[in-house]
């Protein structure tokens, strides 16, 4: 099952639907709900997220229902049979708005609102996060390799390692991130990237002897071949033969397309190979380099000099190495109308009520700071950090703008959702106003994030009044 197919609801986590009988049979599923969707940690010790993984959400919510093996299954596990009827004509018919896919965004702020009846929207819970979470993390990998890599091309060779099918995701999220081709086929196809690779040391071993192994394989691909030069030995063996194989080709009207180094020391490598294949008079051949790439390699081997052309990143880009998840929620902040929060002992913890909205203020055209409102104010005079109130931020007279826009109405998708690379070049503006201190990889600034003073005593009033209630 991949995101461009139908889905079923049963993708999903078992108390959904156990809540969702409850609700259903207290005659709670229709009365209207408020959820915000929110992470409250930064990944990779960075300073921003990447917000991805929306348009296939969007398509995925369009389609749900559930059928008719979905219904015998729930049956046989004991639920009421009015609610299975009433499940057989579920569609998601909700509200959804926020922050558009390639946003910038920070922890704390709700992302996204969700908002129809009771069930429907706690049904699209466990799927919003998966979905979300996953490739918000990856394209924020993504982007920080990009950051490294500044022109040069990037590929994603991750498949191999990813988590199962969630490798279709996190080649669409690589992509947003900044990269440029994937190795995943089937990824390239769904979601119109181009598909790249070279070739694997199977091949060459093979035959009897490398060079025609090489001789082999470019015949077959003349125009577009990169050959694998370490199955041997990197200068002994692979590069003399790849510049036998490129002269070769050059007297036949072809060019070998590249080399690649899979192992040993990637900066002293292409260095020895870049100077060969140009005494060869053979500028025109690219290097390509993979093996447990990630941001702090991929910087340190251009620090270097490396003369590297294409970086294939795999293994810490596909699984978001080294933190692997990120920790997005999904809260209710208001039910029949009324405010809701969950309060904790840990005030970081205590939830935001109400609708709200996001307000993003700009200094110079570059982001300053970021305001949660409740979703009637205006522009508000000043902010307050959400935990320290004694701080405080003034903000009349700044610019600002609305980074919410609706997505999707009575459960239909308001616009075609982008494709990745459009996605891409919103991400790559949004960077450029982010100020650098915030994308450095070591003790990035805190971006300012901070709550109206009616947003603020709306919750700090409620948690008084639960407080006293306990």
């Amino acid at each position: 099952m991949t995101c461009n197919d139908v889905f079923s609801p049963l993708y999903t986590d078992m108390y959904q639907i156990t809540m969702g009988q409850a609700y259903f049979l207290n005659n709670r599923h229709k009365k209207r709900a408020c959820f915000d969707y929110f992470f409250r940690k930064i990944p990779f010790g960075g300073g921003y997220v990447v917000f991805a993984g929306l348009g296939d959400l969007l398509k995925l919510i369009e389609a749900l229902h559930f059928s008719e093996e979905d219904i015998y299954f729930l049956k046989q596990n004991g639920f009421n049979p009015e609610y299975l009827e009433y499940l057989k004509g579920f569609r998601f018919q909700g509200n959804i708005s926020g922050a558009s896919e390639g946003e910038i965004v920070f922890p704390g702020e709700p992302i996204l609102r969700v908002e129809g009846g009771m069930l429907e929207t706690q049904l699209i819970e466990t799927l919003l996060l998966n979905m979300l979470n996953f490739q918000s993390l990856i394209a924020t990998k993504a982007s920080r390799i990009r950051q490294s890599a500044g022109e040069k091309q990037l590929s994603d060779f991750g498949l191999r390692r990813a988590q199962g099918m969630g490798g279709i995701q996190a080649s669409r999220a690589a992509v947003i991130g900044g990269f440029d081709t994937t190795s995943n086929v089937y990824a390239a196809r769904q979601n119109d990237v181009p598909a790249a690779g070279t070739m694997a040391h199977s091949f060459i071993e093979s035959y009897d002897d490398e060079l025609t192994a090489f001789q082999k394989y470019a015949s077959i691909f003349p125009d577009n071949c990169i050959l694998l030069l370490d199955t041997y030995n990197t200068l002994k063996s692979g590069l003399p033969n790849a510049i036998k194989v490129a002269a070769e080709l050059k007297t036949k009207g072809h060019r070998l397309k590249g080399v690649r180094l899979d192992s040993g020391d990637l900066a002293y490598l292409s260095k020895k190979v870049r100077r060969s294949l140009d005494k060869a008079g053979l500028e025109y051949v690219k290097i390509v380099v993979s093996n447990q790439l990630d941001e702090y390699v991929v910087k340190s081997l251009l620090e270097q000099g490396a003369p590297v052309d294409i970086f294939g990143v795999g293994t810490s880009m596909i699984i978001g190495r080294p933190d692997g998840a990120l920790d997005g929620v999904y809260k209710l902040s208001s039910f029949d109308g009324e405010p809701r929060l969950k309060i904790s002992e840990n005030i970081q913890k205590t939830t935001l009520p109400g609708r709200k909205k996001v307000l993003r203020y700009l200094n110079d055209d570059c982001f300053y700071a970021d305001c949660i409102a409740s979703s009637g104010e205006e522009s508000p005079d000043r902010m307050i950090h959400p935990f320290q109130k004694e701080k405080s931020l003034e903000l009349k007279g700044k610019k600002f703008e609305q980074i919410y826009t609706d997505h999707m109405r009575e459960g239909r998708i308001l616009e075609e959702p982008a494709g990745p690379f459009q996605i891409r070049d919103k991400v790559y503006k949004r960077l450029q106003q982010l100020p650098s201190e915030h994308k450095r990889f070591d003790f990035p600034h805190i971006y300012k994030v901070g709550l109206s003073e009616e947003l603020m005593q709306l919750r700090d009033g409620m948690v008084q009044k639960l407080q006293e209630y306990l």
